[in-house]
């Protein structure tokens, strides 16, 4: 049955609470979804009531706001709070939000109740995860996310590790450090990846505009009191570049990085640990402001008007959702966002805190920014995708070949995103990966005198095919159809009206039938080519067979070698894809 809601907030973080919390100072009743067994979200993960520490404001900023939030709610009849409470499907509706399909209960729990919401306005408010840059070792038992640190310690008093070493980039780092100080853990280092010039940049100009948000300060003051008291050193322009051990992490790698991250020649440095957090920022958690429609920014964050609407009618989105800014910026946008989800209109004093932190938010974007020489990490045999065991070689020499632009499109030919974790974890840097090999591979074409045509010369460049778009930078929580036919024709390396878009050219399978507007073309049909071969695919994942690709993602694998040259006769066992 589906119920209808005035008002639907997921996501029970700080941007979620205050939504929830601005709604109801209105009168509208709010029906408010959180996934977890109590609200307050990362930002605010404590031990459960039952077994809840003495001194829990030790451990957290602000905690004395979220019990003030969190009992206002629970006290309000026209509040209902949803915990555990799992969105699994979005229904897109012509001129209304979404109907939204929840069970509740603990994860993989047998019997879970299911529930529908009819919501006259949702407001999404899910938060952002961390991205971590892939360096060899990565994948080591040892190796944390500084999120997952920091969640163990506040949510379990665990410490990740006896002598630990945290790294990375971005303030995030400190209050990890001071986490890890408190559940016992000795750390031996920060080591943040920004040099002095770029934190001076970021931070440095215009400085008397920070006293606008001058309570960040006083929390910086107490991160580095606690690393002095410690003796905690705090390295800037480095970064671990690898991780050593036999069967767990023993020690690290630290360099020195120049200005673009690159790692500087003869800096390496061994650091004895038993754990290393890492962590380079985060990424909005977008899945469902996409599969509700909302349009993205290129940086993956939900696009937004002064009143938190999004693109979607009767949608709006606030806090990391809608850009990286911290607690402070979290509160004031969800305050806005809930206000207008009542009818209201955006609080000014949210308003101003929203300006404020917005600011904020882009200095920290500035100061702690990714630099491209990061991949300078990488050799050919580090694993970028954990899930189905991809490296950095395998994106390398496939984008090489097939000149993929889009995370979607290399999904066909190297499985890069299609694990457990839907490249949440690895969708940034294979999208980088790519970009620098299409940059490497058109600076040596451009490089190379004309002497003869690098590609087949059949077919003549031509414009996309109406109706698609140029394929992009395409966000790892975005689905749709598949993309390799498209980004070549847009590249001028198949002719449009081939073969569409996602679709298998039905001559594939036929050795001696030409493909549709092959024959005016003069060619008697498509060449066939062995991919496992020509270093497409490796049979050995967990796909344990070749997949069927576009027909000229095979002709590139086989006529053109990784340097350009012609390569020899190649004959074919291509397979179905059932």
């Amino acid at each position: 049955m589906t119920e209808s809601v005035p008002v639907l907030v997921v996501g029970g973080g700080p941007a979620g609470m205050a939504a929830a919390l601005a709604a109801r100072r209105r009168g509208v009743r709010v029906v408010l979804v959180e996934a977890s067994d109590d609200l307050g979200g990362q930002y605010w993960r404590h031990l459960p009531a039952e077994r809840a520490g003495e001194r829990e404001e030790l451990l957290h900023h602000g905690w004395q706001t979220f019990l003030g939030m969190r009992a206002a709610l629970r006290n309000d009849d026209g509040c209902e709070i949803l915990l555990n409470g799992h969105v699994w499907s979005a229904d897109r509706r012509d001129d209304a939000p979404p109907l939204v399909h929840v069970v509740v209960g603990e994860a993989d729990g047998a019997g879970r109740p299911a529930r529908t919401f009819d919501p006259k306005v949702l407001v999404l408010a899910t938060g952002a995860h961390e991205r971590t840059l892939p360096f060899p070792g990565w994948d080591l038992p040892g190796v944390f996310t500084a999120g997952a640190a920091q969640a163990l310690a506040k949510g379990e008093r665990v410490a990740v590790g006896r002598r630990v070493l945290v790294a990375g980039a971005g303030p995030f780092l400190l209050p990890v450090v001071s986490s890890l100080i408190r559940t016992g853990a000795t750390v031996v280092g920060v080591v943040e990846a920004s040099g002095v010039r770029q934190l001076g940049a970021g931070w440095g100009a215009k400085p008397w505009r920070l006293l606008s948000a001058r309570a960040k300060a006083a929390e910086l003051g107490g991160y580095a009191r606690d690393l002095a008291v410690n003796r905690i050193p705090y390295r800037t322009g480095a970064a671990v570049v690898a991780a050593h051990g036999a069967g767990r992490v023993e020690s690290v790698t630290v360099a020195g990085l120049d200005p673009d991250w690159t790692p500087k020649p003869g800096t390496g440095r061994r650091i004895e640990v038993d754990a290393v957090c890492v962590s380079h920022g985060f990424v909005p958690r977008s899945e469902l402001a996409v599969a509700a429609g909302c349009v993205t920014g290129p940086d993956g964050v939900v696009v937004v008007d002064d009143c938190q609407r999004s693109s979607v009618r009767g949608v709006l989105t606030a806090g990391e959702l809608t850009g990286i800014g911290g607690v402070d910026l979290a509160l004031a946008e969800g305050e806005i966002a809930g206000a207008v989800a009542a009818g209201g209109n955006p609080p000014p004093g949210a308003a101003k805190a929203r300006r404020v932190f917005r600011e904020f938010a882009g200095r920290l974007a500035s100061a702690h920014g990714i630099g491209p020489g990061w991949q300078d990490w990488l050799d050919d045999t580090t694993t970028v995708c954990r899930c189905e065991d991809v490296t950095a070689g395998d994106l390398r020499r496939v984008g090489g070949l097939t000149e993929s632009r889009g995370l979607r499109s290399l999904k066909l030919t190297t499985r890069a995103g299609l694990g457990i974790c839907q490249g949440r974890t690895c969708g940034r840097a294979v999208e980088e990966i790519l970009s620098a090999a299409a940059h490497t591979r058109l600076s040596a074409q451009a490089s190379r005198a004309p002497a003869g045509p690098s590609f087949p010369s059949h077919a003549e460049p031509s414009q996309t095919a109406p109706g698609q778009t140029a394929s992009g930078q395409i966000g790892p929580g975005q689905i749709g159809p598949a993309q390799a036919a498209s980004d070549l024709a847009a590249s001028g390396q198949i002719a449009t009206g081939q073969t569409a878009p996602g679709k298998i050219a039905p001559s594939q399978g036929e050795p001696g039938q030409a493909a549709p507007g092959q024959a005016e073309a003069g060619r008697s049909g498509p060449r066939q080519v062995d991919l496992t071969s020509a270093g497409l695919l490796d049979p050995g994942r967990t796909a344990h067979r070749p997949i069927a690709v576009p027909i000229r993602l095979g002709e590139l694998a086989g006529l053109i070698d990784i340097d350009g040259s012609v390569a020899g006769n190649a004959t074919s066992t291509q397979e179905d894809l059932s």
